[in-house]
C-alpha cells in the first residue's frame, strides 16, 4: 500500500488570518470569548507562547495576553474543507476524511514520484484556498499520519520503504496511536520510553505487563505495521452540539434543560444533511480539574427527531455524577445513516408518528431561527405565571 495523509496547518486560525489580513503574523486564537471558553485551535504565532487546542481560554490568555480572539465560523471552514477534499479527489478515488482539515488517500498504483505528487497537492491547495498543508507518505495509515506531524507547517515527509521500524524507533512512545498520558506513564514505568524499546522487547513479557490486546497493538505499531485500509465510503461519524456556561450547573434539572436546545440543534442538522442517528451520547465536563465524562446508547430505530434523542439521552444521566459543579453539557448523535436508507420494521411495531421537525425547520427557514421556540425554553416575565 501507499498512503498519503494530508493535514491543513492550523486550519481554523489560518482561515481567519487569510480573511483578516491584519491578523497575519500575529498570535490568533480561535475559540469562545467568554472566560469559560476553550481554545479550538491557534496560529503558530500563538503556539510559541504555549497556547494549544483544548486549553481553557483563560489559561491561553494568561500565556499570550496579546492574542487576537476569533469566534469560530464553522460554515466558512466547512466550505473551505469542501474545496480541499475536491482537490484531493483529483489525485485519488479513495479518500477517507478524518475531519474537516485532514484526510487519508490511497495512492496505490501511483506512477509519479510521491514527492512530486505531494508537492502538487500542496500547490493546488494553496492556489485554491491560499492556505498551506502538510503531507505524510507511508505504507500504511499510522506511518503516513506519523510522518505528517514531523515537518509542520507546509512540510512533506516520506517514510523510507523497508526502514519503517528504524525510522520511528527514536521517537517517544507517546507518538504511537492510542498512547495517552496514562499509557505513557505505564510504559515509562517498565522502561519503555522510546518506540524502539517496544519493538525490541520480548512480546510475551509485554503481554504480561500490559495485557495481550494493548501489547500486540503497540508492538505492531512499533514495527511500523498497520493493516487498516482507507475507507472511501466513510460518512460523517457524528453530529454534536455543546456549550460552556459562565455559571456552573448544579442539578439534574438544569442539565436536562440545557440538553433540550442541543437535541434541537442536532436534530435540525441531521434533517438538513438527510441523516438519521443510530445512537446518542451525552457529555459533561466538571469545573474541578476539567474532567470529562460521557455516556452513550443506541436507538432502537435511527431517528432525526429531537424528542427521540432526548428520550434516550435523559436516562444516560443516571450514570453521571450530577452533584459536582458542571461547566459544559453536550449531546452528540452517532452511527449516522442516510435518511433514505430502508429500515426493517417489526411486524407489530406501531406506526412512528411523523416528526414535526420538518415543519419547525420550514418556519425557522422562512422567519428566522427565533421565530419558533419550545415552550419549555421560554422564560416567564416577572410576576407573570408560567403556563
Amino acid at each position: 500500500m501507499l498512503i498519503f495523509h494530508m493535514d491543513m496547518d492550523a486550519f481554523f486560525a489560518s482561515v481567519e488570518q487569510r480573511d483578516h489580513p491584519e491578523y497575519r503574523g500575529k498570535p490568533v486564537i480561535v475559540g469562545g470569548r467568554s472566560k469559560r471558553g476553550v481554545v479550538s485551535t491557534c496560529s503558530y504565532e500563538a503556539r510559541v507562547f504555549g497556547v494549544h487546542s483544548a486549553q481553557p481560554m483563560a489559561v491561553a490568555l494568561r500565556k499570550c495576553p496579546q492574542a487576537i480572539i476569533a469566534t469560530p465560523r464553522m460554515s466558512v471552514y466547512s466550505e473551505v474543507s469542501k474545496q480541499i477534499m475536491a482537490i484531493l479527489g483529483d489525485f485519488s478515488p479513495s479518500i477517507e476524511p478524518l475531519s474537516v482539515d485532514e484526510a487519508f488517500m490511497d495512492m496505490a498504483g501511483l506512477l509519479e514520484s510521491p514527492m512530486e505528487t505531494a508537492l502538487e497537492i500542496q500547490r493546488r491547495v494553496l492556489e485554491a484556498t491560499q492556505l498551506t498543508c502538510s503531507v505524510g507518505v507511508g505504507p500504511n495509515k499510522f506511518l503516513a499520519k506519523f510522518a505528517t506531524d514531523l515537518q509542520k507547517p507546509n512540510g512533506i515527509t516520506i517514510v523510507p520503504e523497508g526502514h519503517e521500524a528504524e525510522f520511528i524507533a527514536g521517537f517517544p512512545v507517546r507518538k504511537l496511536w492510542g498512547v495517552g498520558p496514562k499509557t505513557e506513564e505505564r510504559l515509562t514505568a517498565i522502561g519503555m520510553e522510546l518506540i524502539g524499546d517496544i519493538a525490541a522487547a520480548d512480546l510475551a513479557w509485554l503481554r504480561i505487563e500490559l495485557g495481550r490486546g494493548l501489547a500486540d497493538h503497540l508492538r505492531d505499531l512499533s514495527l511500523g505495521v498497520d493493516l487498516r485500509v482507507v475507507k472511501p465510503d466513510r460518512t460523517r461519524r457524528s453530529i454534536g452540539s455543546e456549550n460552556t456556561f459562565e455559571v456552573d450547573l448544579r442539578s439534574r434539572t438544569e442539565v436536562e434543560r440545557h440538553l433540550v436546545p442541543h437535541a434541537d440543534d442536532v436534530a435540525q442538522t441531521l434533517r438538513k444533511k438527510k441523516l438519521r442517528a443510530g445512537g446518542v451520547r451525552v457529555k459533561i465536563r466538571y469545573t474541578d480539574g476539567f474532567q470529562l465524562q460521557s455516556r452513550q446508547t443506541t436507538l432502537e430505530h435511527p431517528s432525526d427527531d429531537a424528542r427521540v434523542l432526548l428520550a434516550s439521552a435523559y436516562p444516560l444521566l443516571d450514570g453521571l455524577d450530577l452533584t459536582r459543579a458542571i461547566r459544559l453539557v453536550g449531546l452528540t448523535a452517532f452511527d449516522l445513516v442516510d435518511d433514505d436508507q430502508p429500515e426493517q420494521l417489526g411486524l407489530f411495531q406501531p406506526q412512528v408518528r411523523p416528526s414535526i421537525g420538518k415543519a419547525v425547520d420550514a418556519i425557522a427557514n422562512r422567519f428566522g431561527p427565533n421565530a419558533i421556540k419550545r415552550g419549555s425554553n421560554l422564560t416567564p416575565k416577572k410576576d407573570e405565571p408560567s403556563i
